[in-house]
């Protein structure tokens, strides 16, 4: 229920913008760490609140509502992720300003195709550095910093350069979670495709809390298998890809640039 979720979410200040941390035994508490200034919390601090709502929402149904213990939680990160977006895209409908309409979704999708590719650009940087450290096991931290600087300004001139039309651009290489998080990174793209694919499927069966407490609780079972029962298909871009094809055709009707 409703009060047994919020009964297990402990909030505590963040030193940071938030985190989630999640009990290890049931019925242990989840804990939601946020920020909130002098003033109050702003949208930022609310908007990434609510994503780490969703990790304790998740955490909680994964661990105590799964058939097996030995099942508890979820496939890996990319899925954890993916949960705590589908809370975060329901922020304004949390605040009840939310108007519903298809050029919001629209903008969503397209929204949601950005922040996949711009993450997956520090995400493939973080697998190229880890890569070129273990080639390069006994480097000194200069050599890591010029190696991360060579990576980073590699992929923005392979994928990104044609697009902003600008080379050399070394901004990819300062992303806080590479080599500190142990590459996390790479789960955040694949997080975007999965949960998009859950969001299409919440809007067929036209329920949200339902279907999200049907799939935190399938278990910590195999990706493809996991992402088949909660939506229909495995783990892959060809929503995603989907979606923004149809979010651009309904913004050029709409007398929008492509």
């Amino acid at each position: 229920s409703i009060d047994a979720i919020a009964g297990n979410i402990l909030v505590e200040p963040a030193r940071g913008s938030g985190h989630a941390s999640g009990g290890e035994m049931r019925f242990q508490p989840a804990r939601l760490r946020t920020r909130v200034g002098e003033g109050g919390m702003d949208y930022k601090g609310f908007n990434i609140a609510v994503h780490e709502m969703g990790h304790n929402v998740e955490q909680t149904l994964s661990l105590n509502d799964i058939d097996y213990t030995l099942l508890e939680g979820v496939p890996n990160t990319a899925f954890t992720e993916a949960l705590a977006f589908v809370f975060q895209n329901q922020d304004l409908d949390l605040l009840g300003i939310a108007e519903p309409n298809a050029m919001r979704d629209a903008m969503a999708a397209l929204d949601t195709y950005w922040g996949a590719c711009e993450i997956a650009a520090v995400a493939l940087v973080d697998m190229g550095v880890w890569h070129w450290m273990y080639d390069h096991p006994d480097a000194t931290p200069a050599q890591l910093k010029e190696a991360a600087i060579e990576i980073s300004t590699d992929i923005w001139n392979r994928y990104y350069a044609p697009v902003f039309k600008k080379k050399d651009v070394v901004l990819l290489g300062i992303y806080s979670h590479m080599i500190h998080s142990l590459l996390y990174l790479p789960d955040y793209p694949v997080g975007h495709m999965i949960a998009l694919q859950i969001e299409e499927r919440m809007r067929e069966v036209g329920a949200i809390g339902p279907e999200f407490e049907r799939v935190a609780t399938i278990g910590n079972v195999t990706p493809d298998m996991w992402m088949t029962q909660a939506t229909g298909a495995p783990v892959g871009p060809e929503a995603l890809l989907a979606a923004t094809g149809r979010a651009l055709d309904r913004v050029a009707s709409q007398g929008g640039s492509r």
